[in-house]
């Protein structure tokens, strides 16, 4: 794996407004970001309160664990990498396609990368079944972690069963 960053984009509850975060393995350890890159501009965040939608999808069943099969591909991680930048820059943009289409490769890289992330033999759901479906109808879609958990949906218009969160941009 290259020094580029392995988790790009993760928001957080802790930095109003909408964050990059990089990290760098040769940076504390990997535990912490070596850089944050921040949009706290108010049209900005309510924007993507207006776009985004979360689906409840499943628990993680017990038993469930990622990391069974691991490939760890040089060429997966940058394209990883850059769906994160794409997907924040895509957000500063307010550009519901761009959005979805980062969230899209986001995930594919991850199936490609961890492949147990959403096919584990715990996993009773087909959730890849369940992102096509979504994906096909809507700008984009990516669930929130590893086992399911919740699914990020782009739209403009609302989504059957999901709901809407507040960013808080200060």
């Amino acid at each position: 794996m290259t020094p580029s960053s392995v988790r790009p984009a993760t928001c957080s509850t802790a930095i109003p407004g909408v964050n990059r975060l990089d990290y760098r393995f040769d940076h504390e350890g990997g535990y912490f970001p070596a850089h944050i890159e921040s949009n706290n501009d108010p049209a900005v965040a309510r924007w993507l309160e207006r776009v985004i939608w979360i689906i409840p999808v499943m628990q993680r069943p017990p038993g469930y664990g990622p990391l069974g099969v691991k490939n760890l591909d040089p060429e997966w991680v940058r394209r990883l990498g850059q769906s994160g930048k794409d997907c924040y820059d895509a957000i500063c943009a307010m550009d519901s396609r761009a959005l979805g289409a980062s969230m899209n490769e986001y995930l594919a890289c991850w199936e490609a990368l961890l492949p147990h992330t959403v096919r584990h033999p715990t996993i009773t759901v087909d959730l890849m079944a369940i992102l096509r479906y979504y994906q096909a109808r809507y700008a984009g879609a990516m669930y929130s972690g590893c086992g399911g958990g919740y699914l990020y949906v782009v739209s403009e218009a609302p989504v059957a069963g999901g709901f809407q969160v507040k960013v808080r941009a200060a």
